[in-house]
């Protein structure tokens, strides 16, 4: 029996290395790695050795004969995608990079920001080198994303903070959390203390529809909406109107669909989640019965991955909606399917949305609708959201894609929660340049660059300030490891002037200026406490969701 990976794939590549017959792909170095939505194993190669199981970090494969209840179709995916892509010829993987040479000393690295992109950061600079790290993030947890992001029911993925957690257990690592870099430490400084620094703050701002009546209260971003679920400080006051009995998200990709899940999921299965307190009150509460998704292109081009539709069958009490009308492809869309070079989840996601058009509805049963080729043109209501309407758009080609453009064709759904999910932009970090157009520092493989484009020494970014909001929490590792390796050379190089002051200097600094600083001991306390928390509730954790609760968990006095 071979082995076979399933939804949970994070693409971080960890398996890779570990396959003794190389039968694993996309790679890293491949073409299509950076787009691919999981990773799969060729079933005519695999050993059936389990040594890729043992390295996934978030439990995403398994033994074909024990594949759990909803997940055999998987077996079909990975061998699908090999009958496209088959196996080359084994290559001999290349050797990992070296080790800096000790000879050259201590290297000292800040990394702004807590996520998985600062997570993988880390750990290459402590396989690489001898470094001491700072991780400096303004939050008191970190993790970023997978704690304040990941839907609460997706739990396999949050496991990967175990690995995460692995890296701040070494020597060296050291947690600066619930510090402002720009607010409590300014870039200059933190220059005067390191080597390097390394930006990793993500791409915090949701954008916006441009449309009106955009701001009426009853409209928000999905971004906002994640992080009230997930119990973010910044966002565990928000008032959400459930009242009515159908929300609109617009966007189609797995923000949407994870939204779309939480709102329809039974309240007693998102009990057994990490899901924070007063959004499950709220749910419990929620009027919802359906979940309209607007795209504003065709099935074929569903921005959402074929894992996360696939896993919608096995969503309880919930049907998916989807009209066979929706199904009808242009004739652009029907040649992508038809070009050889067409991934095979792109068939899988129509092959999909097909079979959920075909199934039979109860109408007792709570619906998740999608609809294809369709853009917003106006928020309708006067004090507050009570519906939205939509045109229907046309594909054209306009060099080389297929652009969504309006018909003359419109229509109104009434609703009283909207949620835009169409995706984030980067914000401008202090004291560095920023891409205005682009909504990323401006960069040379994680080199930031000046304006005139000459890199700035010392200086770096990962994740997706880096590349712009694209890719799974696995894509941050390659994009990691290559900034690290720019930052490495350099330092090889003797291009990084040696730190002014030292760690031990740094952290009398920040005890003045932030005495409510949380290091790893702290952060360690909370954790604790959480899933303290949890264990009485048959829960994997329990989180506190306001900043005066974590410090005081921090310092082991427990809120009520």
């Amino acid at each position: 029996m071979a082995f076979v990976v399933t939804q949970r794939c994070c693409n971080d590549a960890s398996c890779l290395s570990e396959c003794p017959v190389d039968c694993i792909r996309p790679r890293p170095e491949d073409p299509d790695f950076a787009t691919a939505e999981m990773l799969y194993i060729d079933p005519q190669t695999c050993i059936d050795c389990g040594a890729c199981a043992d390295a996934c970090p978030v439990d995403a494969i398994y033994s074909e004969d024990e594949l759990p209840a909803g997940m055999q179709r998987y077996a079909e995916v990975n061998a699908d995608y090999f009958e496209r892509h088959p196996l080359d010829a084994k290559m001999i993987q290349p050797a990992p990079p070296g080790r800096v040479a000790k000879e050259l000393g201590t290297l000292r690295v800040a990394i702004i920001g807590a996520g998985p992109a600062a997570a993988y950061a880390a750990e290459e600079l402590m396989r690489r080198a001898d470094v001491e790290v700072e991780m400096i993030d303004r939050l008191p947890a970190p993790h970023g994303l997978v704690r304040a992001g990941v839907a609460p029911d997706h739990a396999g993925t949050k496991a990967i903070t175990t690995m995460f957690e692995a890296t701040a257990r070494h020597g060296g690592f050291r947690y600066l959390l619930n510090v402002e870099a720009g607010k409590h430490i300014s870039h200059a400084e933190l220059m005067e203390y390191h080597h390097g620094v390394i930006y990793a703050v993500g791409a915090a701002a949701d954008r916006s529809l441009g449309i009106p009546g955009e701001s009426l209260p009853g409209s928000h971003s999905a971004g906002e909406f994640v992080a009230w679920y997930n119990g973010h400080p910044d966002y565990a006051d928000r008032v959400y109107d459930l009242s009515g009995e159908r929300a609109v998200i617009v966007g189609n990709g797995n923000v949407a669909i994870d939204i779309a899940r939480v709102l329809t999921l039974d309240p007693d299965e998102l009990a057994r989640t990490d899901i924070a307190d007063h959004a499950l009150a709220a749910l419990r509460d929620s009027k919802i019965r359906e979940v309209v998704l607007l795209g504003r292109r065709g099935p074929v081009q569903a921005a959402y991955t074929s894992p996360e539709f696939l896993a919608l069958q096995r969503l309880p009490g919930v049907d998916v909606i989807i009209d066979e009308s929706e199904l009808e492809l242009d004739p652009a869309s029907r040649a992508a399917l038809d070009d050889p070079y067409t991934e095979p989840s792109t068939h899988l996601k129509v092959e999909l949305a097909r079979e959920y058009s075909q199934r039979p509805q109860d109408p007792d049963r709570k619906r998740i609708v999608f609809r294809y080729l369709v853009s917003p043109v106006e928020v309708l209501g006067t004090d507050r959201v009570g519906g939205l309407t939509i045109v229907r758009n046309e594909l054209t080609e306009s060099g080389g894609d297929l652009v969504p453009q309006p018909t003359d064709r419109t229509e109104t759904i009434a609703t009283s929660l909207l949620l835009r999910s169409v995706g984030y932009r980067g914000q401008p970090v202090p004291d560095l340049p920023f891409d205005e157009s682009r909504h990323i520092v401006p960069n040379e493989r994680g080199r930031v660059t000046a304006a005139d484009g000459t890199p700035m020494t010392g200086v770096y970014v990962t994740g997706w300030i880096k590349r712009g909001p694209r890719g799974v929490i696995g894509t941050n590792k390659a994009c990691a490891q290559e900034t690290v390796a720019g930052l490495l050379d350099d330092f090889a190089a003797g291009k990084l002037p040696a730190p002014r002051h030292d760690r031990r200097t740094l952290h009398a600094l920040l005890a003045v200026r932030q005495p409510d600083l949380i290091d790893g001991s702290g952060w360690r306390a909370i954790d604790a406490a959480e899933r303290e928390r949890g264990k009485q509730n048959g829960r994997p954790r329990v989180k506190f969701v306001s900043v005066a609760d974590m410090l005081a968990a921090s310092r082991g006095r427990l809120p009520a």
